[in-house]
C-alpha cells in the first residue's frame, strides 16, 4: 500500500536509521482512513510495542524545526516591546494591558502557527455544517412516512444519503480531530523550547523569584494549560456558530416561538460566565498549592537522608499533609462549582424544548406538534447541547490560560544576565582583571563584592583565601558573569572550565560525566583520570567508567562526586580553571595527589591560568599569587613571601587557618567520610586498594540506577477496584442509582414525546387536543424537574467520592514512599516520584472519575438507545448482534496498541522533566562552560521522543474513531432502512423517534469506547500511584518495646560478633565485629578505603540492617526498638550539607523541641552566631532552596585489625601508625 520512508538522523555523531511517517506519501482514501496505521495496532496486538516499532515525526511537527521557528517570532515580539509599540488590536481587546506593554506570547504563537490554526478551523466549520444536514434527511424522511407511508424507493434514496452524510462528517471531523491535537502540542513543544532556553539565562535576581518546583511547573503544568485550550479553541468561534445554525433550523420548524429557547439560553450563558471566573481564582489557588507541595516533596527527597538518619519524616510528612489539605479544599469548591455544569449540559436540552414548546402553544391556538416538527428540533436541540456545554468550559479554559499565560510570560520577560558585564575583548596579556569592579546578587540587595582591583596573570596559580562568607565563591561568580554588575570593568580571555563548591553531577554515565559532549580521547582521558585519582574508584564500579551515576551523583561519595567534576573541567582543556574548593571533600592523600598532580606548579594544568578558592592554607607557599578577600574586598594580594614578610595580620590568618587545618586533618584521619574516598598516596600502592573491595559497591550489580518501569499487558480490574475503594463503595452504589434515574428519565420524556405526538395526529376535536396538551406537558416538565433533581445529587455524591479518593490515594503514596529504605533513593532518581505526585496525581485528582462518570453515562445511553431502537422496529436486532461484535472485537483489538503507547508516553515524560531539573541544578556549570547549546540540543532529544508517542497515541485514536464511527454509520443506515421496510406498520413519530436516537448514538458509542480506553490507560496514573505500598519497606518506625526517657545516657556501645552485608549473594561488609566503648569517650573508626567505616555507621542507624550478632546500647537491643526510637536518640553529621527551605530556625530544630536560647548556644558553638545575629531577621531569616580520652578502632575488609588509645597504636608500629605516616601528620 505504501513504501517506509526513513529518515537519518545525526544523533552524538551516530547516524540513525529511522522510520519515517508514511502519512505524507500515501492515498487519500488511506489518509482519511487511517488505513496506514493498522500495521502498527497489528504489531501491538500480537506483542508489547517497543521504541522501535512506532512511527516518527513529520519533519515539520518535530522541536527541531518548531522551536527555532517560535523563537525567531518571540525575539521580534520582544524588540516590538521594548520600542514600545503595541500588539495588534484584538489582542489588546482581548488580553487589556493597563500597565506597560508586556511581551506577549500570543502574538508570536498566531504568527508562527497561523495557517495550521486557519486549517484546523476550515475543517471544522465543514464538519459542523454536516452536521446540520443529518437532522434535515430525518425531517424528509418522517414527513414522507407522514405523508406517503408506502413509498419506498425515495425512502431508500434517503437512508443512502443519510449514510454518506453521516460518513462524511465522521471523516472529516477525525482530519480536523488530528491537525488540532498536533498542532495544540507543536504549539506547548516551542513554548517549552522556549522555557528551556530561557532557564539556562536566567539573571540570578529573576533565578530567587523561583524555585526549581515553580518553575518546573511552568513547564509542566503552564505549557500544558496552554496546549489545552489550543485543542479546545475552536469552540469559541465554533460553538457559537453551531447555535446559531441551530437557531436557523429551529426557526424553520417552530418560526417565532424559538426565541423563547435562546431566551434561557442567553439567560443561562452569564451564569456560565460567573462560575467560570470563579473556576479561575480556584485554579490559581490550586496552582499556588500545588507549587508549595511538589516543591516541598521535592526538597524532602533530595534531603531524604537527612530526613531518615534524623527521624524527621512524620513532621515534614505532616507540613506535606497541610498543604494537601489546602489543595483538596480548593477542589471540594471545584467539584460543586462542576455539579452547576452537569446540570446545564443534562438539562438544557429539556429546557430550551420545554420553553419552545409552550410558547409554540400560547403563541397560536392552531399550533400542532407534528412528528417531524418535534423530532427535528429534538435533533436540532441533541446539536445544541455540545455547544452549550462546551462554551462555558472553553471560557473557563480561556481563563485559566490566561492565569498560566500570565505566569509564562512573567518568567520569560524576567532578566536575563548580561553577556556585557564581562568584557572578552581587550589588550593586554592578562588572563582576569577587575578594574574598580563591584557587583551585587539582586536588584534590591546590597553590594557583595566591592570595589575589586585585581590583574591575573596568563598562566598563574591564583589562591583566593578568607574566612567563611568572606566573598571568596563570590568572587568567581563575577568572573564567570553570574553577578549583577554594579560599576568597574571584569576582563576575561579564553574558554573557561569551572569547579563548584557543590558539585553537580550528570544522571548519565561517568565517562559521560567527565567528557560533558567532547569527542572521546582515550590517552588524554586517561592521564586525566590518573591525575583526578579516579582510577581505584573506577576498579570498585562495577561497570567501570560506564558505570550509570544517579541522580545529583546520589550514589557516589562526596568526594568523588568533586573529583569527577574536576576531571571534567581538565577534560574540556580550557584556557582558564575556577576551583571552587574542590579539596574540601576529599581526603588528605587524595588532597595532596590533586595538587601535585594536577592543580599545582608541576601539575597536568602548569601552563593554564588556575584561581583556587581554598581552606588549606599549606598549598599558599606553591602559588603565584595569594588574593586575601575580607567581607567583599581583597584585603591583602601578593605572592606568599611578599605577604608573610609585609603583613603581620596575615601571618596571624595563616597561623589561625593552620591550626584550624591541623585539627582538621587529624578528624579525617580518625573518622573518614560517610562514603569512602580513595586514599591514594604514592605510599599507597594501587594493587593494595584494590585487595579490600568493599562490598558496599556490589549494591550497584542489581541497583544500577532503574529507568522507569513501564507496565505490560491488560489493566487489573483490581485498579480500578483499589480506586473505587478509596473512592468509598457507598458513594459508588448512590453514583450508579442517580445515573441511572437520570438516564432512564431522559428516554422517558422523549418516549412520552413520541406518544403525545401519535395521539396528536388521532385527535380531531380541538378542546380535547386542548386539555391533552395542557397534560402531557405537565407531565413532560415533572420528568424533566426531577431529573435537573437526579443530575445535581450524582454530582455532589460524585465529588464526595472522588475527594475522599483522592485524600486516601496522596496519603498511602506520601506514607509509603517515607517507609521505603535509603538505599531505594540512591538508585532511583526523585523526577521518577516527583512525577507521581505531580502527573498521576493530577489523574487521580481531576481526570479519572470524570472518565468513570462519562463511560457510565455512555454505557447507559448507549443500552437505552438500543432499546429505544428495537422498540421501534424488532427487526434492528439482526444487525446489532453482527455490530456490537465488530464493536468489541475493533475496541479489543486498539486497545492492546493504545494502552502500550500511552504507558510509554507516560514513561517518557520524566526524562524531559529530569533533564530539565538536572539543567536548573548546574545553569552556572553548563553557562561557564558555554554549553548552553549543546543543553538545549538534548532537551529537544528528550522532548522529541516523548512527542513521538504522542503523535503515535493521537494517530491511534483517530484510526479507532474512524473505524468505529463508521459503524455508528451503519446503525443509523439500518435504523433508517428498518423502519421505511416497515411502511403503513409504523407511525411517523415512531421513525422519528428511532432516527433521532440512532443519530444520537454514533456520538455515545465513539465516546463510549474512547472513555473505556481512556480508563484503561488512565488506570496506569493509579497503578504506578499505589506501586510503592507494595515495595519493601525499612522496618517499623515505632515498635511495642521502647526504650526509657533520656535513652542512652551513658553511649557504651557494643558490637557482638555482628555481622552485615548488603545483599544476601554478596560478601559480608561487616565480618565478626566485637568491641565495647566505654562512657563519654571519643572513637575515631579508620582504615583503608573499602575497610568498613561507613558500613559501621550504617549498622548503627540500622540503615543496613545486621545479618548476624548484635549492637546493643547502653544495654538494649537496638534490633528490638523502633527506627525512630534509634535514630530520634542517636546524632549525626552528615557528609553533604543539607538545609530545607523556611526559616533557619526550621532548618535548626524542625520538631520544635528546643528554644531559641538552646539554638543560639549552638549557633554559637560552630561559630555561627555572628553571622545569624548579623542577618536582619536572625533565627526567622528565610533560607532558599538546597584528647586524653580518645581511642581508635582500626579496620581492614570487615574485621577489627586494632583498637587501643592513639598513643598505645603508635607505639605498637601497626597498620594505624602506617596510615599516621603516610598523612604526615607530626605526633
Amino acid at each position: 500500500m505504501y513504501n517506509d520512508r526513513y529518515l537519518n538522523l545525526t544523533s552524538k555523531g551516530k547516524l540513525l536509521h529511522q522510520k519515517c511517517s508514511p502519512e505524507d506519501d500515501v492515498f487519500v482514501f488511506s489518509k482519511l482512513t487511517y488505513s496506514w496505521f493498522s500495521r502498527l495496532i497489528s504489531i501491538g496486538y500480537k506483542k508489547p510495542l517497543e521504541r522501535d516499532d512506532l512511527f516518527e515525526l513529520n519533519e515539520g511537527d518535530s522541536p527541531y524545526s518548531v522551536c527555532p521557528n517560535f523563537e525567531k517570532q518571540w525575539r521580534k515580539e520582544m524588540q516590538r516591546s521594548t520600542t514600545g509599540l503595541k500588539a495588534s488590536y484584538i489582542e489588546r481587546m482581548l488580553f487589556k494591558k493597563t500597565s506597560f506593554c508586556k511581551p506577549s506570547l500570543i502574538f508570536p504563537l498566531w504568527q508562527t502557527f497561523k495557517f495550521l490554526l486557519i486549517k484546523v478551523a476550515f475543517l471544522k466549520v465543514t464538519a459542523d455544517i454536516l452536521a446540520f444536514m443529518g437532522p434535515q434527511i430525518m425531517k424528509a424522511l418522517v414527513t414522507l412516512s407522514e405523508n406517503h407511508p408506502g413509498s419506498h424507493r425515495s425512502g431508500y434514496g434517503y437512508a443512502i444519503a443519510l449514510f454518506f452524510v453521516v460518513l462524511s462528517q465522521t471523516l472529516l471531523h477525525q482530519l480536523y480531530q488530528r491537525n488540532n491535537m498536533l498542532t495544540a502540542v507543536k504549539i506547548k513543544t516551542a513554548v517549552v523550547g522556549l522555557i528551556y532556553k530561557k532557564a539556562l539565562t536566567l539573571a540570578n535576581s529573576s533565578r530567587r523569584n523561583y524555585t526549581t518546583g515553580e518553575i518546573v511547573n511552568l513547564m509542566s503544568a503552564d505549557a500544558q494549560q496552554l496546549m489545552e485550550l489550543t485543542v479546545n479553541l475552536n469552540l469559541l468561534w465554533s460553538a457559537p456558530f453551531q447555535i446559531l445554525m441551530a437557531v436557523f433550523f429551529l426557526w424553520q420548524e417552530l418560526g417565532l416561538s424559538v426565541l423563547a429557547g435562546v431566551a434561557v439560553l442567553l439567560f443561562i450563558i452569564p451564569i456560565n460566565a460567573l462560575v467560570a471566573a470563579k473556576v479561575k481564582s480556584l485554579k490559581k489557588s490550586q496552582m499556588r498549592y500545588s507549587d508549595q507541595r511538589v516543591k516541598l516533596l521535592s526538597e524532602m527527597l533530595h534531603g531524604i537522608k537527612i530526613l531518615k538518619l534524623y527521624a524527621w519524616e512524620p513532621s515534614y510528612q505532616r507540613k506535606v499533609m497541610s498543604i494537601r489539605e489546602h489543595e483538596v479544599d480548593v477542589l471540594k469548591s471545584s467539584g460543586y462549582l462542576a455539579t452547576y455544569s452537569m446540570l446545564t449540559l443534562t438539562c438544557i436540552p429539556f429546557m430550551v424544548s420545554l420553553a419552545t414548546f409552550g410558547v409554540f402553544f400560547h403563541v397560536d391556538e392552531e399550533n400542532v406538534l407534528t412528528a417531524a416538527k418535534v423530532f427535528t428540533s429534538i435533533s436540532l436541540f441533541n446539536i445544541l447541547r455540545l455547544p452549550l456545554f462546551d462554551l462555558p468550559s472553553v471560557i473557563s479554559a480561556v481563563a485559566q490560560t490566561k492565569v498560566s499565560l500570565s505566569r509564562l510570560e512573567d518568567f520569560l520577560y524576567a532578566e536575563d544576565l548580561n553577556p556585557e558585564d564581562v568584557n572578552i575583548n581587550y589588550s593586554g596579556n592578562h588572563a582576569v582583571g577587575f578594574i574598580g569592579a563591584s557587583f551585587r546578587w539582586d536588584k534590591s540587595g546590597l553590594p557583595v563584592l566591592k570595589n575589586l582591583n585585581v590583574s591575573i596573570p596568563e598562566g598563574s596559580l591564583v589562591a583566593v583565601v578568607g574566612q567563611v562568607g568572606s566573598g571568596k565563591s563570590s568572587f568567581l561568580s563575577a568572573i564567570l558573569g553570574e553577578m549583577e554588575k554594579l560599576e568597574g570593568t571584569v576582563q576575561r580571555r579564553g574558554s573557561v572550565a569551572y569547579v563548584s563548591q557543590q558539585a553537580w553531577i550528570q544522571n548519565a554515565i561517568l565517562q559521560e560525566n567527565i567528557l560533558f559532549g567532547s569527542n572521546l580521547n582515550r590517552p588524554y582521558y586517561e592521564q586525566v583520570l590518573e591525575s583526578c585519582a579516579l582510577l581505584p574508584d573506577l576498579e570498585q564500579l562495577p561497570n567501570g567508567d560506564q558505570t550509570e551515576i544517579g541522580e545529583r551523583g546520589v550514589n557516589i561519595s562526596g568526594g568523588q562526586k568533586q573529583r569527577v567534576s574536576l576531571a571534567r573541567a581538565v577534560y574540556s582543556n580550557a584556557d582558564l580553571y575556577l576551583l571552587d574548593d574542590p579539596l574540601s571533600a576529599v581526603d588528605i592523600h587524595v588532597g595532596k595527589h590533586l595538587f601535585e598532580k594536577l592543580i599545582g606548579p608541576s601539575g597536568l594544568l602548569k601552563s593554564k591560568t588556575r584561581i583556587l578558592v581554598t581552606h588549606n592554607l599549606t598549598l599558599l607557599p606553591q602559588t603565584d599569587l595569594i588574593i586575601v578577600m575580607e567581607e567583599g574586598r581583597i584585603s591583602q594580594m601578593g605572592t606568599y613571601q611578599e605577604l608573610i614578610s609585609k603583613r603581620a595580620d596575615f601571618a596571624e590568618l595563616t597561623q589561625v587557618f593552620t591550626t584550624e587545618n591541623r585539627s582538621e586533618e587529624t578528624t579525617l584521619v580518625k573518622v573518614s567520610s560517610s562514603k569512602e574516598e580513595c586514599q591514594l598516596g604514592e605510599s599507597l600502592p594501587q594493587r593494595e586498594l584494590l585487595k579490600h573491595k568493599d562490598p558496599s559497591f556490589d549494591r550497584w550489580r542489581t541497583h544500577s540506577k532503574s529507568k522507569e518501569k513501564v507496565a505490560t499487558g491488560g489493566m487489573k480490574m483490581a485498579v480500578v477496584l483499589k480506586y473505587l475503594q478509596a473512592f468509598d463503595w457507598r458513594w459508588v452504589w448512590l453514583t450508579i442509582a442517580a445515573y441511572l434515574g437520570q438516564n432512564a428519565l431522559a428516554i422517558g420524556q422523549n418516549l412520552w414525546l413520541s406518544t403525545w405526538t401519535a395521539e396528536t395526529a388521532k385527535i380531531n376535536d380541538f378542546t380535547e387536543w386542548k386539555q391533552l396538551r395542557n397534560y402531557k406537558l405537565g407531565i413532560y416538565s415533572l420528568l424533566g424537574f426531577i431529573q435537573g433533581l437526579l443530575v445535581c445529587c450524582g454530582a455532589y455524591v460524585l465529588n464526595r467520592g472522588s475527594l475522599s479518593a483522592s485524600r486516601a490515594l496522596h496519603h498511602q503514596m506520601l506514607d509509603s514512599v517515607l517507609h521505603l529504605p535509603l538505599q531505594h533513593f540512591e538508585t532511583n532518581p526523585v523526577g521518577q516520584i516527583i512525577n507521581r505526585f505531580t502527573k498521576d496525581l493530577f489523574v487521580v485528582d481531576i481526570r479519572f472519575h470524570y472518565y468513570l462518570r462519562t463511560w457510565l453515562n455512555c454505557t447507559l445511553d448507549v443500552i437505552g438507545t438500543i432499546l429505544v431502537i428495537l422498540s421501534a422496529s424488532p427487526l434492528f436486532v439482526v444487525v446489532v448482534i453482527p455490530l456490537g461484535y465488530l464493536y468489541f472485537t475493533i475496541q479489543r483489538y486498539y486497545i492492546a496498541s493504545s494502552r502500550r503507547i500511552r504507558r510509554l508516553a507516560g514513561a517518557s515524560h520524566s526524562p524531559v522533566i529530569s533533564h530539565f531539573s538536572e539543567t536548573l541544578l548546574g545553569g552556572s556549570t553548563i553557562r561557564a562552560f558555554g554549553h548552553q547549546e549543546r543543553f538545549i540540543r538534548k532537551n529537544y532529544d528528550v522532548v522529541y521522543e516523548n512527542l513521538v508517542y504522542f503523535y503515535n497515541n493521537v494517530i491511534s485514536n483517530r484510526w479507532l474513531s474512524v473505524r468505529l464511527e463508521f459503524l455508528g454509520s451503519l446503525m443509523v443506515f439500518f435504523a433508517a432502512l428498518f423502519v421505511i421496510l416497515a411502511g403503513n406498520t409504523v407511525n411517523s413519530s415512531t421513525v422519528g423517534l428511532s432516527i433521532s436516537y440512532a443519530l444520537n448514538v454514533i456520538q455515545s458509542l465513539n465516546f463510549w469506547v474512547r472513555k473505556a480506553c481512556e480508563i484503561e490507560t488512565n488506570a496506569v496514573s493509579i497503578e504506578r500511584v499505589c506501586e510503592y505500598a507494595k515495595m519493601d519497606k525499612e522496618e517499623p518506625w515505632i515498635m511495642s518495646k521502647r526504650p526509657p526517657v533520656g535513652w542512652p545516657d551513658r553511649g557504651i556501645v557494643e558490637f557482638i560478633n555482628y555481622k552485615a552485608q548488603y545483599r544476601k549473594d554478596l560478601g559480608l561488609a561487616l565480618n565478626g565485629v566485637s568491641f565495647q566503648t566505654r562512657s563519654k569517650e571519643k572513637v575515631g573508626i579508620v582504615g583503608r578505603t573499602g575497610a568498613g567505616k561507613s558500613t559501621l555507621t550504617n549498622c548503627l542507624f540500622r540503615v543496613l540492617e545486621g545479618s548476624g550478632g548484635k549492637i546493643i546500647i547502653d544495654g538494649i537491643d537496638i534490633s528490638t526498638i523502633g527506627l525512630h526510637d534509634l535514630r530520634g536518640n542517636l546524632n549525626i553529621i552528615p557528609q553533604d550539607p543539607i538545609l530545607f527551605s523556611g526559616t533557619l530556625q526550621s532548618n535548626l530544630d524542625p520538631l520544635g523541641k528546643h528554644s531559641d536560647l538552646e539554638l543560639w548556644e549552638a549557633l554559637e558553638l560552630c561559630d555561627l552566631k555572628d553571622f545569624v545575629q548579623s542577618l536582619p531577621k536572625k533565627l526567622l531569616h528565610e533560607i532558599s532552596e538546597g584528647g586524653e580520652n580518645l581511642r581508635v578502632l582500626v579496620l581492614d575488609a570487615g574485621r577489627i585489625l586494632e583498637f587501643d588509645t592513639p598513643h598505645n597504636l603508635l607505639q605498637q608500629q601497626g597498620t594505624f601508625s602506617e596510615m599516621v605516616a603516610e598523612a604526615e601528620i607530626t605526633r
